[in-house]
């Protein structure tokens, strides 16, 4: 059998030696995400005292909340191997089977961006992970046969920021699908002041809010930004991160109070300006600003969405008056909506519950 080209997909387990250094690695260091650990936690502890593989995982939200981590936390509470690899790494059935069959006993595979692996992937993947067992066809025409190996208990660790993408009969024989969420100011701050500890920096109350204000509901970004105003410190301070210090960095890389960066402003100027504030369709804004319509869909959306700035309609995206106030603050050009707020009275305004008009209900 031809060598498997999975081998670089090792590198997405480990990002760069300190970002992984900041990686929680027990359930007891994570922060955040208190009802997946909680139960995360049950399904290890059940695992091991049976002895057995722990079923397998289903992880998905956005980018840079915590699955590659938590993946490498499974296999540590676990005590086994884990295998990282990636949806786009595994082209052919092939591949998957030299990866399944040199799987030690309860090993971990960890998928990351499962919804891009293909169609006949998948389908060796599906026995696999129910039956523990592949089926390789030896031979070719007439005399070709199929042969069914018998594979070691293991877990799949899936992790995607598409879960739409990924097919039915794959999500149902993941026996725990868990959704992260984003993380709320406080439980970033927390994170902050844990990778201060870890880099060995000195840093303030008042500096910790600021980076995490601005970390965009995401640890990857809070630790990005906070070794940036580390850089920052001790370049042109003392080394300890002060307010002030941590509001200068902040204007170096050009990231606001909302801590959108030159990009989001410039996503949500297109549509106010150009678009007089929508609605308009991901295509459209993804040409004025030069970037492509899944790197808007996958990574700036889901921000703006969530601070308000953004709405998605049928007709295409709107922006806000919250993104609005936020642009003319900021010394943007905001000419009129195209749309309009309703004024007049719409179908069901006043209409009680019992389905009675308020001057009905009324005694």
């Amino acid at each position: 059998m031809e060598e498997p080209r999975f081998a670089a997909a090792g590198a997405l387990i480990d990002e760069d030696v300190t970002e992984t250094s900041l990686r929680p690695h027990h359930l007891t260091e994570y922060i955040g995400q208190t009802t997946v650990k909680d139960n995360l936690a049950i399904l290890l502890e059940a695992a091991k005292r049976r002895g057995e593989a722990a079923d397998h995982v289903l992880l998905y939200g956005p980018p840079g909340l915590g699955k590659t981590t938590l993946a490498n936390i499974v296999a540590r509470e676990l005590g086994v191997d884990i295998r990282p690899t990636s949806g786009p790494a595994i082209e052919r059935p092939g591949d998957l089977a030299a990866l399944l069959t040199g799987l030690d006993e309860r090993s971990v595979l960890f998928i990351d961006e499962i919804h891009r692996l293909s169609h006949a992937v998948e389908e060796i993947l599906y026995p696999a992970m129910e039956d523990l067992a592949i089926d390789v066809m030896i031979g070719r025409g007439p005399s070709a046969r199929s042969l069914r190996l018998t594979l070691k208990p293991f877990t799949v660790i899936g992790a995607t920021t598409r879960a739409g993408r990924i097919s039915a009969p794959l999500r149902d024989r993941f026996g725990a699908v868990y959704r992260l969420e984003y993380y709320a100011e406080a439980e970033l701050a927390e994170i902050v002041r844990r990778s201060a500890g870890i880099l060995g920096v000195a840093i303030e109350p008042d500096a910790v809010v600021a980076i995490a204000r601005r970390g965009r509901g995401t640890p990857r970004i809070v630790n990005r930004l906070l070794r940036r105003v580390r850089d920052h410190a001790e370049v042109l301070g003392d080394g300890r991160i002060t307010p002030d210090q941590a509001e200068a960095a902040m204007i170096a890389m050009d990231i606001d109070d909302q801590g959108l960066d030159t990009t989001d402003r410039r996503l949500l100027a297109a549509i106010v300006q150009k678009f007089a504030s929508g609605p308009v369709g991901a295509a459209a804004i993804a040409a004025v600003i030069g970037e492509e319509p899944d790197t808007i869909e996958d990574v700036y959306e889901p921000y703006l969405l969530q601070l308000g700035f953004l709405d998605r309609t049928p007709q295409g995206r709107v922006a806000t008056e919250r993104a609005r106030e936020h642009l003319a603050r900021l010394g943007y050009d905001v000419p009129p909506p195209r749309r309009v707020e309703r004024i007049d009275p719409g179908l069901w305004d006043g209409v009680t519950a019992e389905g009675r008009t308020a001057t009905e209900a009324a005694p």
